[in-house]
């Protein structure tokens, strides 16, 4: 009971203890900070087992040089939610495609708590409102070559939420 109301406000199942502390395991014999690319190249063929299926690191860690992580617990904390990780894999590996867009970490922090938020919302619906809003930043930041603003996302999320009959409360981060 104390745990469930510890973890009441998690977005999905995180990933076993058991799973991230092989993880660590393999991440230990690196030096940190690394690159997303230096994490990728080093342990991503390691396979993450979650109650949804098994994920190869090499889809939740940005495969980019811009993209860093202090230590490994750090990278163990990125891929417990692997819904909102692959999703921000794919965000990072866009915005490096067209160096103008530069992620600062408190945009980097509202786009993936957005997801998060969605992924609360949306946990039943085979996390089509991520999807969307991911496939949405994707095309923007490819379009316009920067990065829409924490403000935008939020509201194309909250977009999603109204017209799938979600309700969306003025005062919740979707809620803008």
């Amino acid at each position: 009971m104390l745990e469930a109301l510890e973890r009441g406000d998690e977005t999905e199942p995180p990933v076993d203890e058991g799973e991230l502390d092989e993880l660590g395991a393999e991440l230990e014999a690196m030096t940190f900070p690394a690159t997303g690319r230096g994490v990728v190249e080093a342990v991503g063929s390691h396979e993450v087992e979650t109650p949804d299926g098994s994920y190869d690191l090499g889809a939740l860690i940005p495969r980019s040089t811009r993209e860093t992580y202090e230590s490994p617990e750090a990278v163990r904390t990125r891929v417990q939610r692997p819904t909102v990780a692959a999703s921000m894999k794919r965000v990072v590996e866009a915005a490096d495609e067209h160096r103008s867009a530069e992620f600062g970490s408190s945009q980097y922090e509202a786009y993936e708590r957005t997801l998060r938020e969605l992924k609360a919302i949306d946990a039943d619906d085979d996390d089509e409102g991520v999807e969307v809003v991911t496939d949405w930043l994707v095309e923007r930041i490819r379009d316009e070559e920067r990065l829409p603003g924490s403000r935008d996302v939020r509201r194309r999320a909250a977009k999603f939420c109204r017209s799938n009959g979600y309700e969306v409360r003025n005062d919740e981060w979707l809620g803008v």
